[in-house]
């Protein structure tokens, strides 16, 4: 299909042009940024920060896309902070993590520090092998769910600064399942905003996993939710 590419501000000067008529196979706006990101080598680990727009209504990575949509580039907009906002620092990608991807939305030359955790796919669960597994998610909320968990440290602990990036699809044993950083003056308020962020995105974000090994496959927090009729059960972590 044929999609219109309207790029502005900074992402125009990185780009070198303010449009681009681009035939495409991607569906969503997830591979549409993924593609961009081959095409335009200035734009890998800058696309965090942007914003898409398709027919001039602001998107989610998982927005479909149709023949003849217009599809505008937007970077952070004057009159906000240098810190951009909370649904520019979070996002549910279909493809590899970065891992700088995600530092670099948090760093900045007031932090002193910064603190990161990885969860990665284990090649076991209360054992039973894995082999590998597959994370599905309720995307748009989970998006604002994410966003909403860093507005609330960041306004816990007002120094810090947070970012979290989730996968989802097939992952192999050893692959990043999410990526969280956290940027701070000092190492205690990292450390401390870091740990609320996984625990929080662990504990409310609408994301699942289903497992699969010599075993067969089973989604993980669901058999044993049987266990305490009644009873929320947050199952423990995979990573």
């Amino acid at each position: 299909m044929r999609l219109e590419i309207l790029y502005f501000a900074a992402v125009r000067e990185l780009v070198g042009t303010d449009r681009e008529v681009r035939e495409t196979a991607a569906s969503t706006v997830a591979a549409l940024a993924a593609e961009l990101e081959e095409a335009h080598p200035a734009l890998r680990g800058r696309l965090a920060q942007v914003r898409f727009a398709v027919n001039e209504a602001f998107a989610e990575d998982s927005t479909a896309l149709s023949d003849g949509d217009v599809v505008a580039l937007i970077p952070p907009v004057a009159g906000g902070s240098d810190r951009a906002p909370a649904e520019a620092r979070v996002a549910i990608r279909e493809t590899p993590l970065r891992y700088d991807d995600v530092l670099d939305l948090v760093r900045h030359p007031s932090a002193g520090a910064l603190a990161t955790f990885v969860g990665v796919v284990r090649d076991h669960h209360e054992g039973r092998a894995v082999t590998a597994l597959e994370y599905s998610a309720y995307a748009s909320m989970a998006i604002k769910e994410m966003a909403r968990i860093v507005a609330e440290i960041e306004s816990e602990i007002p120094v810090v600064r947070l970012a979290a990036h989730h996968r989802v699809g097939e992952l192999k044993v050893g692959e990043e399942a999410i990526i969280c950083a956290a940027s701070a003056p000092h190492r205690g308020e990292a450390f401390e905003a870091g740990r609320l962020l996984i625990d929080r995105i662990k504990e409310r974000v609408p994301v699942w996993k289903r497992e699969r090994g010599p075993d067969g496959e089973w989604w993980v927090g669901w058999e044993d939710a049987r266990c305490t009729p009644g009873h929320h059960h947050h199952h423990d972590e995979h990573e």
